[in-house]
């Protein structure tokens, strides 16, 4: 849960307030040597950004080699 409350924290400092319930999508890559339950990591971005005022972004994870966890894009979507 720390791991997808501070990717939260992340969304929110890259979008302004104003468009956070814009956000359509989070992609994410994930190393496949990161020390993580990406299944868990799924499922707890899912909760934290189903509710106010991420307004149910979809999250999209990507595996890479490594060990490096990033946010790859933010994706806004104009039309909500």
């Amino acid at each position: 849960m720390s791991i997808a409350l501070e990717i939260c924290r992340v969304v929110e400092e890259r979008i302004p307030a104003a468009q956070l319930h814009q956000l359509a999508e989070v992609g994410l890559d994930i190393g496949e040597r990161a020390t993580m339950e990406v299944a868990n990591l799924q499922f707890c971005l899912d909760t934290l950004l189903a509710h106010s005022p991420f307004a149910g972004a979809d999250v999209v994870i990507a595996r890479t080699g490594g060990e490096d966890t990033r946010v790859s894009y933010l994706e806004i979507d104009d039309e909500r």
